[in-house]
């Protein structure tokens, strides 16, 4: 299997599946000399770690993370730096029934399509597992990127929305759903609580700023700072769409509607009185916040039957035991923010090549 290798200057390569021994990331790329521990990654992975509430899958993961390499007397040398989460609570027995029909909605079927063969134990590395090194990956990028605050928050579990009117960014840690609406988050408890008491399970949004981007980074064709935004989210298992900005929306505006109109601010440079771009233009940094939303599907292992075949052709229904999120985007919503922090960490460096100093 190749394409486990994210990033131009920065690259991070994934390596394990759900229940092997261990997964993990190669960071290569990174700067000499930034300040690295295991303490200062630990937090960006507890935030994504399973079995933390009644919302999530309760497999027990501690997901410590281990550095192997890259790093001396607590600093980075230039090296590849390797981490490595070790798996603890695999319930490989719980698949017994996926090792011989497809899950639909799950990769079951394409990976078997593709190679023939395919590890059917939480779905190797389709499983949402293999994020946990994403965001190890994440924590070291961010250290590329000081002058950059990124939020990651769920806006919409099922179809219901946040009230954008009520959201404060400080209510996202009181609740066990990353929501910036403390009204939103009670509603969805129930609607949570319902969905996995019936067997199925919900989709969700997660919406992602970045504050501090300053203007100038990415490239005007092949190398657009939205276009890689948009591969490394729709890299993420799970995830069905992206929008950048009004995304979407912005179909339904007209070209006045749609503008980011700009005023000329004390310091000469713009200031900007919307921002329905989501801080992009030309696929290069406007200086305006960095905004994008990402949608994750509803969870595709419940125990709702549902037809499919088996891997001889015969038709069958499943019903998928085991630990699984009943809404698999909450928990994606740390994963969204380390893609950000990956994303523009190599765009920083990729503008440091084009442009050097100016």
């Amino acid at each position: 299997m190749s394409w486990n290798t994210f990033g131009r200057v920065l690259r991070f390569t994934t390596w394990g599946e759900s229940h092997g021994p261990a997964l993990g990331a190669v960071v290569d790329g990174c700067p000499p000399g930034l300040a690295l521990s295991e303490e200062a990654i630990q937090p960006f992975l507890d935030a994504r770690k399973p079995g933390q509430n009644r919302f999530t899958t309760q497999r027990q993961e501690p997901d410590q993370v281990r550095i192997l390499s890259g790093t001396f007397e607590g600093k980075t040398t230039g090296t590849p730096i390797s981490l490595m989460i070790e798996n603890v609570d695999q319930r490989s027995k719980d698949y017994s029934d996926v090792a011989r029909a497809y899950r639909p909605g799950h990769a079951d079927y394409a990976y078997d399509a593709k190679y023939g063969f395919r590890d059917f134990r939480g779905g190797g590395r389709s499983s949402a597992r293999e994020t946990a090194a994403r965001v190890a990956a994440g924590a070291v990028a961010r250290l590329i990127v000081p002058e950059v605050t990124i939020t990651a928050y769920v806006c919409q579990i099922g179809d219901d929305e946040i009230d954008r009117s009520a959201m404060n960014f400080a209510e996202i840690g009181n609740n066990p759903f990353f929501c910036p609406d403390s009204r939103a988050a009670k509603r969805w408890e129930e609607k949570i609580d319902a969905a996995r008491k019936a067997g199925s399970s919900l989709g969700a949004v997660v919406e992602c700023v970045a504050q501090g981007v300053p203007a100038g980074w990415g490239a005007p064709i092949y190398a657009k700072l939205d276009a890689d935004l948009a591969a490394a989210m729709m890299g993420i298992n799970a995830v069905k769409g992206v929008e950048i900005g009004d995304g979407f929306g912005a179909a339904a505006l007209s070209g006045e509607a749609n503008a980011d109109p700009m005023r000329a601010g004390e310091d000469g440079d713009p200031e900007f009185t919307a921002n329905h771009a989501g801080g992009i233009a030309g696929g290069i940094s406007t200086g305006q916040p960095v905004v994008c939303r990402v949608a994750f599907k509803p969870t595709s292992s419940i125990l709702t039957p549902v037809d499919t075949i088996t891997r001889d052709g015969e038709n069958t229904e499943i019903v998928t035991k085991g630990r699984h999120d009943p809404c698999v985007g909450i928990r994606g919503t740390p994963v969204v923010a380390a893609m950000m922090a990956l994303v523009l960490a190599d765009h920083k460096m990729l503008h440091r090549a084009q442009v050097a100093e100016r």
